[in-house]
C-alpha cells in the first residue's frame, strides 16, 4: 500500500470534520464563534485596533468578566492579536488576526441583516404570537 504524503493526510483530516457530529472539534468552535459577544467584538475590530476600554465602551451590556473572557478565547483562537505597549499605565491594544478578519467579513453579514430585517421578524413574532396564544418563547428566542 503506497504511503500517503503529509498534504494528502491533512486533506483526509480536513475531509472527516463534520459539525453535525457531537464530537466532531469544529463543532466546539461553532459554539464559541456563534456567540453574540464574539460577532460584536469581531466587527468592532473592523473599524480598526482599539483599547480594552474602547471596546467596553462600544459593546453596551458586556460585562468585564465577559469582555476578558472572549478576547482571551479569541486570541487563543488565532482571531485576534493582543499587543502589550509598555507605558504608564501600560496600554493593551487588540486587533484582528488575518484569520480574524476572514471570519468578521461573514460576521458583519449576520449584523447588518439582523439591523436590516428586524422589522420583519418582529412582525412575524408578533403575527405568530398572536396565533399561537400557549406557547411561550421568551424574549430571547430559541436557543
Amino acid at each position: 500500500m503506497p504511503t500517503r504524503t503529509a498534504e494528502q493526510r491533512r486533506q483526509a483530516e480536513k475531509a472527516a470534520y463534520d459539525a453535525y457530529l457531537a464530537a466532531c472539534p469544529t463543532r466546539k468552535l461553532l459554539d464559541e464563534i456563534a456567540g453574540k459577544w464574539v460577532s460584536l467584538i469581531l466587527v468592532a475590530l473592523g473599524d480598526g485596533p482599539q483599547r480594552y476600554s474602547d471596546l467596553s465602551r462600544r459593546i453596551a451590556g458586556v460585562s468585564q468578566k465577559m469582555l476578558t473572557q472572549t478576547l482571551r478565547v479569541l486570541e487563543r483562537d488565532g482571531l485576534v492579536r493582543r499587543e502589550v505597549t509598555p507605558s504608564v499605565p501600560v496600554r493593551v491594544d487588540y486587533s484582528l488576526t488575518p484569520l480574524g478578519e476572514s471570519l468578521r467579513a461573514l460576521v458583519a453579514g449576520f449584523k447588518e441583516w439582523a439591523e436590516a430585517n428586524f422589522d420583519a421578524v418582529d412582525a412575524a413574532r408578533a403575527d405568530y404570537d398572536a396565533r399561537t396564544p400557549d406557547l411561550t418563547i421568551g424574549p430571547d428566542g430559541a436557543g
